[in-house]
């Protein structure tokens, strides 16, 4: 049971290693990245601290999150502790181990897709990877494994209706678009900023790095609250650090655009939520207010399931 509710949702960045080599990735991961400096051991012990405040969802990402050889271990972890998994995986390589794990009850799968075209996908992922991807969406669909995918605008005319479209057509049964942020590779003429937040980094929800740092979102990299090799979990979320940062975030964001009846569906962008309406539908961008809605519907809760296409604003976190 946990001890805290401080928290709904984390990110668990467990490495920086990934087959890709995306331009606009925000993690900056790479086929040269590494796992970081948190062990296993470590990593369980992020995981318990998760629950311990309040957590009831975590997503494992990277990098690439199957590249980690303790991921199975570690899922079975976070399940164990009561705490619902979303793995967010480019599915470019699925072993027999790691599709056995996707079939856990309380698992369920993300990814990204960029393009119905071959040229055009490895053109912003750097390797061939669009066959195989589908393949491995198709294979999730057939074993039944929840499963939803974000199309993300990268490049100047880039197909992303297209890529909804087969999506769709793949039956995939949650779209959603984002447009690119400026973190990391990602940085186009602006860099890092607020203007590239959703507005919700650090509301009930944080991301732990490879190397322990804790932040509000995996977006808001440059605004470090604590790290794990050094404080708790529950220390760092009752400090005086997390207090400063979440404060000026909020104060920031204060009145800022709120996701209307006509423009947003459950989340947006590669990890974080709510997903906007793919083009040519109205796109979910940075400031727009949207939330991330993981964890589980109850109707005392008010919790947002990444099943369900809840409205705007019907699902909330607990406070």
């Amino acid at each position: 049971m946990p001890k805290l509710d401080l928290l709904d949702f984390a990110w668990w960045e467990i490495t920086g290693k990934c087959q890709l080599a995306c331009d606009h990735c925000y993690a900056s991961s790479g086929p040269t990245g590494t796992h970081g400096s948190l062990s296993v051991a470590d990593w369980r012990c992020v995981i318990t601290q998760t629950r311990e405040a309040g957590a009831r969802m975590g997503q494992f990402i990277g990098g690439e999150p199957t590249l980690h050889p303790a991921l199975p271990q570690l899922v079975q972890h976070a399940l164990s502790a009561g705490i619902d998994v979303e793995i967010y995986t480019n599915l470019v390589h699925v072993t027999p181990e790691m599709w056995e794990t996707f079939r856990l009850p309380g698992v369920r799968l993300a990814t990204s897709y960029y393009s119905d075209r071959s040229d055009e996908h490895e053109a912003i992922t750097k390797r061939p990877s669009l066959r195989v991807t589908t393949k491995n969406i198709v294979r999730a669909r057939e074993l039944g494994i929840p499963l939803r995918a974000g199309v993300i605008g990268i490049l100047d005319g880039q197909r992303t209706a297209q890529a909804v479209t087969s999506l769709e057509w793949l039956g995939v049964p949650e779209v959603g678009y984002d447009d690119l942020r400026e973190v990391g590779r990602g940085v186009r003429e602006n860099g890092p900023g607020l203007d590239q937040l959703c507005g919700r980094c650090g509301d009930r929800q944080i991301a732990i790095s490879p190397t322990g740092e804790v932040w509000p979102c995996v977006f808001s990299r440059w605004l470090p609250i604590g790290n794990v090799q050094t404080a708790s979990l529950a220390e760092i979320l009752s400090g005086q650090r997390f207090a400063e940062v979440t404060g000026q975030l909020r104060e920031a964001f204060d009145g800022g655009g709120k996701c209307g009846p006509d423009e947003c569906t459950p989340r947006c962008g590669p990890s974080c939520g709510p997903a906007c309406q793919p083009q040519p539908r109205t796109p979910c961008k940075p400031r727009q207010g949207c939330s991330p809605s993981y964890g589980s519907c109850e109707p005392d809760k008010r919790l947002c399931d990444p099943g369900r296409s809840c409205k705007p604003n019907q699902c909330r976190p607990t406070k």
